[in-house]
């Protein structure tokens, strides 16, 4: 490949448009085209996500993970970046705040809440 056909593919893939998340994080406000679909509330190093006033799940800090629970029941754990299903790589942390403009924990969280069902 030439010298000019590098800089044109180049300039090409930088104009591409950046995709944005769906959600962002706002405060303890978790939003979708500006409308609030979320509630965070935290409790220590815990993360509780609610809709309606009511818990849907939450990420419970044991040791130097966390374990995302619903109902008590175990769904996943997040460690070093990375979310956990059976004791195998689901996604990455940053895969969940691609979707979820959110801290880390709050949007892995939201992304394992998501993929349960559980939203």
């Amino acid at each position: 490949m030439n010298k000019m056909s590098m800089l044109i593919a180049a300039l090409a893939l930088a104009s591409a448009p950046a995709f944005a998340a769906e959600y962002q994080c706002h405060g303890n406000r978790v939003e979708k085209s500006g409308s609030t679909h979320y509630t965070v509330r935290t409790s220590g190093a815990d993360v509780t996500i609610e809709k309606g006033g009511s818990s849907r799940g939450k990420a419970v800090k044991r040791g130097g993970n966390y374990a995302v629970e619903v109902g008590g029941s175990t769904q996943a754990t997040i460690e070093n970046g990375r979310i956990y299903k059976g004791g195998s790589t689901w996604a990455t942390v940053s895969d969940a705040q691609r979707v979820y403009d959110c801290p880390d924990i709050v949007a892995a969280t939201l992304w394992v809440l998501d993929q349960q069902g559980q939203l």
